[in-house]
């Protein structure tokens, strides 16, 4: 067994891509990898094969590695609620909301579970490659570290590290980081690699050649930007927009202070007849075909910014003209008439009234539902996948005419006897192809072309695996990697 770590000098330095695409190159070989990561913190999770959720980036990285997400790849979740605050999930289950002083003091509990989790995937697996979080050179958190040296210091691996140079300064990022690591941690980085490059690399080689003579640490590669890689993303919302031909369906999401599961998107972001756009508090609400509301962390602060910033009043402007809404999961409970958290789960405890366009209440739940499930959309029958994270229990009228019947028997969800309103919560609905043509087809889209967005997702995965093969040093990886 070998354990490899990546980590990197600033958040978004491409971590979770590079440890996706080492996973699928090893994978290619037949190496059985596992990917690892002892503590993440977002709000886009996944659920796993044994009932519990993990961060979706992990849930890919699975996928590049062959494997069924499990809790164990990510065995620490943070889901920041407030500024302040975050539900810790350990091994998948939530343990209850802590500060972040709270938590430091319970990061001895989060440690045993790192460890716990790391010795079980290293007696299965021959390579456990780790990712890990934000920089290792956060002096303010380097105390009981679970996420970063503190762990590769612990079980004594090897790690690499990765800073973006499309953000500039990479040689400043690199040498720095390295700069404020123990003599320990310093030893322990065996190369770096640097991302995004775009340009002729002859004239980067003076830097890197600099670079290695500075440092003593090896250049492993230099990975080319790639303007058209999509995968999914840790947090981070992915505005960007790709220009687009022909007719397109217009729809607009606001973007939540604690939007969740926002990969929810990604199918439509990429179909080639959508128009989306993540509309922020304060800006104008454009018009639109169809206006989603997305999952929240935070439901009743969530509808309660909605409401400060206009959206009540636009979306029944936006119904009274024909528009369709759609809610998925906290936007779901949104459409009902009052939302009640008796536990104070997700801020004070209280009661908010929802909007009311649907006939139905919701009540959090101290247990939460977590399931991959699959089952037929009420329109068209459409075939669809997709998985629970919620700790909303609803009940009420409308939900006698369900969004979705689920093929364990359930209903799930509701619409509008009109046909304008639907909401589920499921999410990663739009990923089902037969799914998405009907949501689209509803929304009022002619002659929808067929768009599989999973296949995109892989050929992206294989894209990766191409360069580490192309631009990385493999022999000194595989070196690392104990093969």
């Amino acid at each position: 067994m070998t354990t490899l770590m990546v980590q990197g000098t600033t958040s978004d330095a491409g971590k979770s891509t590079l440890v996706t695409a080492l996973c699928r190159w090893l994978a290619r070989q037949g190496v059985r990898v596992v990917p690892f990561k002892p503590q993440n913190m977002a709000l886009n999770s996944a659920v796993t094969v044994d009932g519990g959720e993990i961060g979706r980036s992990q849930a890919l990285q699975a996928q590049a590695a062959g494997l069924a997400p499990h809790t164990d790849m990510n065995p620490v979740l943070l889901k920041p609620n407030t500024d302040v605050g975050a539900q810790v999930i350990i091994h998948g289950q939530a343990r209850g909301n802590m500060d972040a002083r709270r938590y430091h003091d319970y990061k001895r509990v989060a440690r045993d579970a790192v460890l716990q989790s790391h010795q079980r995937l290293s007696a299965a697996f021959a390579v456990v490659m780790v990712e890990g979080a934000g920089s290792p050179a956060e002096i303010n958190l380097r105390e009981n570290d679970i996420a970063n040296m503190g762990f590769a210091e612990t079980v004594d691996c090897p790690v690499l590290l990765i800073a973006d140079i499309d953000k500039g300064g990479v040689f400043a990022h690199l040498v720095g980081t390295l700069a404020l690591l123990s003599a320990s941690e310093q030893a322990r980085v065996q190369g770096f690699i640097i991302n995004r490059f775009r340009g002729d690399i002859a004239l980067l080689q003076p830097g890197l050649d600099w670079l290695e003579q500075r440092t003593g640490k090896p250049v492993l590669g230099v990975l080319p930007y790639l303007l058209d890689l999509h995968l999914d993303a840790e947090d981070a919302i992915d505005v960007r927009q790709s220009a687009k031909d022909g007719q397109r369906l217009k729809v607009i999401v606001p973007v939540l202070p604690r939007i969740s599961n926002h990969t929810d998107f990604d199918p439509l972001r990429m179909h080639p007849q959508v128009d989306l756009h993540f509309v922020s508090p304060g800006q104008s609400i454009p018009p639109a075909d169809l206006i989603i509301l997305p999952g929240s962390k935070s439901v009743r602060a969530d509808l309660a910014r909605l409401r400060e910033h206009g959206w009540e009043a636009a979306i029944q402007q936006h119904l009274r003209y024909g528009g369709k809404l759609l809610g998925i999961c906290g936007g779901l409970q949104m459409l009902g008439t009052r939302i009640s958290d008796p536990l104070g789960l997700e801020g004070p405890a209280g009661s908010s009234t929802g909007f009311g366009w649907l006939d139905f209440s919701t009540e959090l739940a101290a247990q939460k539902q977590l399931r991959n499930v699959s089952g037929q959309l009420c329109l068209e029958q459409a075939a669809v996948t997709g998985y629970e994270i919620h700790a909303g229990v609803s009940q009420g009228p409308a939900l006698r005419r369900a969004a979705v019947h689920l093929a364990d028997g359930r209903q799930d969800g509701a619409q509008s006897a009109d046909g304008q309103i639907l909401g589920t919560y499921l999410h990663g609905l739009f990923e089902t192809p037969a799914a998405c043509s009907a949501l689209l087809r509803w929304a009022g889209l002619q002659n929808v072309q067929p768009f599989d967005y999973g296949a995109l997702r892989e050929r992206d995965i294989e894209r990766l695996a191409d360069l580490v093969e192309q631009h990385l040093d493999t022999e000194r990886l595989r070196q690392l990697c104990g093969l």
